[in-house]
């Protein structure tokens, strides 16, 4: 094993998709990770709390990006149009860091995981606490503080499973769009 490598959290990430998808999630340890990406296991776990954590662990949270645009929003925009704004935001973050085929990848074996399912539930549901008290920071009420963040929320999940599933050309930016118009064209 080489004594230094750059990239070593990247590397994880691959190794972790690859095997996740070779040799299902639960039957992959966190050393079959450190090894295929070469890194001892004492690196494996400075970068990650357990194997869960390659797929979930994030720089930049998703709920901080649209906490954050939501508190840059225009003073005229509708608390929908802030929290669109915000998810859309985070789909730039995501579609950047992540090509199609790699979120695709992950996005099947959370699919496939019922722990991994609960663990996505509750990442959309720290997104949607997370905006709905940004809203109410800029002084949007209940119940429409709660409509908008669900909502958001909603379209970026539909936005993604969309991007994910290579029916589309577009981005997940453009997917944000196109669902949040769907949403606009209900009502």
């Amino acid at each position: 094993m080489a004594r230094w490598e750059p990239d070593a959290r990247g590397r994880m990430l691959s190794a972790a998709l690859d095997l996740f998808a070779e040799k299902g999630y639960d039957k992959t340890t966190a050393g079959d990770i450190a090894a295929r990406a070469g890194v001892t296991e004492r690196t494996f776990f400075r970068h990650f709390a357990d194997k869960r954590e390659v797929l979930f662990a994030n720089p930049s949270p998703l709920d901080d990006v649209v906490v954050k645009a939501i508190a840059a929003a225009d003073e005229q925009a509708t608390p929908l149009q802030m929290v669109l704004g915000g998810v859309r935001e985070a789909a730039v973050g995501i579609a950047d860091a992540r090509s199609r085929e790699q979120a695709a990848q992950r996005a099947r074996i959370v699919e496939s995981t019922p722990a991994l399912q609960e663990r996505e539930l509750l990442k959309m549901a720290a997104m949607t606490t997370a905006a709905q008290a940004a809203l109410a920071e800029r002084g949007v009420g209940e119940p429409t503080a709660a409509l908008a963040a669900y909502s958001a929320v909603a379209v970026f999940q539909a936005a993604f499973t969309r991007w994910v599933s290579g029916a589309t050309d577009l981005g997940l930016p453009e997917c944000v769009d196109e669902a949040a118009a769907a949403l606009r064209a209900l009502t």
